[in-house]
């Protein structure tokens, strides 16, 4: 390829297409026409002197150099959109709608400090909040059918962290928690350790985001050559809150959110008999996002929403 003769506008249309892996989204995207975007990926294709994509039913597939390129164009292109257009996003006279992944504990710990920010900043901002089911949401990300996801994903942090710079998804770390043994306040175990022994023999509700019948608590238990009697899986943690304050089941919460349940004075915590990862929330997000100024700004707004939180539940 000869750079001194390449039309850098081919590039623009390459992140469009990378980011949306779709002619017809990148088209509308870019305001062009979907032949103009298809003609300006086979000049790109003539440059290079190998296909960059491949046609499937459901849009375009890059190939391995266009995945090793893309990082590299996304940053300069983004590097050169703030140098030309340095103009900062006005929430109050731009509005804008952000889409947002997140468990209903995570939810109920960063929503209120963020709507007050929001109201505070007088912002024309419509969040629509997506039901997480799953504790990978890079495809979520990847598709382009949430902005950011917010909550517990160590598989998926594990494996961007591994790919580095090279990684299409972005990560950061919003704040810790624990996952605690939660139970009524008079539950016939509330008066007793809770050992090993007890914790097994005992009736278990579980949190299931995706429905399957097993969670890390069994992983961990499985280690150890044990397993647990579950009798209800639900996939809230507000609903699990609220039947192990009228049953005799027991459940696994995140510490944090156990004040949002509304039944803080009905439950009392326990710490897990067995080891556990500590709980990392993180905010995920796709490159395509990383230098559009709204969506810069709504990662702002989260980080400091989550920052009240905490600065809230110590204070309490």
């Amino acid at each position: 390829m000869n750079f001194r003769t390449l039309d850098l506008n081919l590039l623009r249309v390459f992140d469009a297409v990378m980011a949306e892996r779709n002619l017809t989204r990148a088209a509308e995207r870019l305001a062009m026409t979907q032949p103009a975007v298809s003609h300006a990926i086979k000049r790109l294709r003539e440059s290079m002197g190998e296909e960059l994509f491949s046609r499937q039913a459901f849009g375009m597939k890059p190939s391995p150099r266009a995945e090793a390129l893309w990082p590299e164009v996304r940053e300069a292109l983004g590097r050169l959109q703030q140098l030309l257009d340095p103009g900062e996003f006005d929430p109050q006279q731009q509005p804008s709608t952000f889409r947002m992944a997140m468990a209903d504990a995570t939810a109920a710990l960063v929503l209120p400090p963020l709507v007050r920010q929001l109201e505070a900043a007088g912002a024309q901002a419509q969040v629509h909040v997506l039901p997480l089911t799953t504790r990978d949401p890079r495809a979520l990300l990847e598709q382009g059918d949430a902005d950011m996801a917010l909550g517990f994903f160590p598989n998926a942090v594990a494996a961007l962290q591994a790919q580095g710079h090279a990684a299409s998804i972005r990560q950061h770390r919003l704040y810790n928690s624990e996952y605690v043994c939660v139970m009524r306040r008079d539950h016939p175990l509330a008066a007793q350790p809770l050992t090993l022994d007890v914790y097994c023999a005992a009736r278990h509700l579980l949190v299931s985001f995706s429905g399957r019948p097993h969670g890390f608590v069994d992983e961990a238990l499985a280690a150890l050559h044990r397993s647990r009697r579950i009798e209800l899986t639900v996939n809230q943690f507000f609903t699990a809150g609220r039947i192990v304050a009228q049953s005799d089941l027991l459940t696994v919460l995140p510490a944090s959110f156990v004040e949002a349940t509304g039944y803080r004075q009905q439950l009392t915590e326990r710490r897990l008999p067995m080891p556990l990862t500590p709980v990392h929330v993180d905010m995920l997000w796709h490159l395509r996002n990383e230098a559009r100024s709204e969506q810069r700004w709504m990662r702002g707004q989260v980080v400091a929403a989550c920052k009240a939180a905490e600065a809230a539940t110590i204070t309490v």
